[in-house]
C-alpha cells in the first residue's frame, strides 16, 4: 500500500500530460463497464505506481506509471489464453505481437502494454471481457484517478 495516493498534478508530472490523459481515458472505460475495488500500490522495481482493479480476490487488470510511461497489464490464465488464441484474428496485429512476446508464468501469461494513444483500447476491453463479463449496470464515470 502507498502512504499517499498520487494526485492529478503528481501523475501529470510523472508520466506527462498526454499519457496522463490516456491513463484517465482507460480508467473511465474500465469504470464504465466494471464495478471493481481499485487499489493503489508501489509499482515494484520497474514502475513507480500500480493501480489495480480487483473484485472478490481476483485481479481484472492493473495500470502502471513511471516517468514518461504508462502500462496496462492483463494476466490470462490457461482457459483465458485458449479463448484469446481461438479468437486472435479479432485483435490488432500489435496486440497479437505483444501477446506472443509476453512471458508465461505458472499462473498465466502476463501481457504488458504501454499505450501511447487509445488505438488498442477496444482490444483491451475484449481482453478484459475474457477475464470477466462487465458487471456495471449504471454508468458512473469518475473524473480523476
Amino acid at each position: 500500500m502507498l502512504d499517499k495516493i498520487p494526485d492529478r498534478e503528481e501523475m501529470t508530472t510523472l508520466v506527462g500530460k498526454s499519457l496522463y490523459e490516456i491513463w484517465n481515458k482507460l480508467c473511465v472505460l474500465i469504470d464504465e463497464k466494471y464495478d471493481m475495488d481499485c487499489l493503489w500500490n508501489k509499482g515494484g522495481k520497474a514502475w513507480t505506481y500500480e493501480y489495480k482493479y480487483r473484485r472478490g480476490g481476483k485481479t481484472l487488470c492493473a495500470l502502471y506509471a513511471r516517468e514518461g510511461c504508462v502500462g496496462f497489464m492483463v494476466i490470462l490464465g490457461k482457459d483465458e489464453r485458449f479463448k484469446f488464441e481461438n479468437n486472435r484474428e479479432n485483435y490488432s496485429t500489435e496486440v497479437q505481437r505483444i501477446y506472443d512476446e509476453a512471458k508465461t508464468f505458472h499462473d498465466g501469461k502476463w501481457i504488458m502494454f504501454e499505450p501511447v494513444d487509445t488505438s488498442m483500447f477496444d482490444d483491451f476491453m475484449k481482453l478484459l471481457s475474457i477475464k470477466r463479463k462487465p458487471n456495471r449496470k449504471i454508468i458512473n464515470m469518475q473524473q480523476y484517478h
